[in-house]
């Protein structure tokens, strides 16, 4: 059998990585009574905390189904950390938007998860932490600039 391409075998390396590294954010964030999918939430959120988004275009930026978002949310605005409101412009939906107490559980859980990052990155020279950055987010604006294209 010949080896997988290498644009195959670094993509699969990523979602190998992300696999592990989910697993390992799970057992942090669970003491602070969050799951992955709702940290997902509210760090999105976080980027700009002052603007409103509704369910599905949560659900269009994360690729994300929008029942299994929608679920979600319902469990963060039950929390408080997340609060809606109705979208005077299309009365079928909600505005959501990151409530104080979310942006301080946002910032909780990534203290909660640095301990495990910094483990991980113990070895590393800054300059390559930076230079693996710099080629990940070239990989991740590609990735998102093409979402929309027709399939082949």
């Amino acid at each position: 059998m010949t080896e997988p391409l290498l644009s195959f075998r670094i993509v699969n390396w990523i979602g190998i990585i992300d696999q592990l590294a989910s697993t390992e954010a799970n057992r942090a964030l669970r003491p602070l009574g969050l799951q992955m999918p709702q940290f997902v939430l509210l760090n999105h959120f976080s980027h700009r905390p002052e603007e409103t988004r509704t369910v599905t275009q949560v659900a269009r930026a994360l690729q994300q189904p929008q029942p299994g978002v929608t679920k979600n949310v319902q469990k963060l605005v039950a929390k408080g950390w997340l609060r809606e409101r109705a979208n005077g412009g299309d009365g079928r939906s909600k505005l959501l938007a990151l409530t104080p107490a979310g942006l301080a559980k946002h910032r909780a859980a990534i203290a909660a998860l640095m301990p495990g990052l910094a483990r991980a990155f113990a070895d590393w020279p800054e300059k390559d932490q930076r230079t693996l950055f710099a080629l990940l987010d070239r990989l991740k604006r590609w990735f998102d600039a093409d979402r929309d294209r027709p399939p082949p």
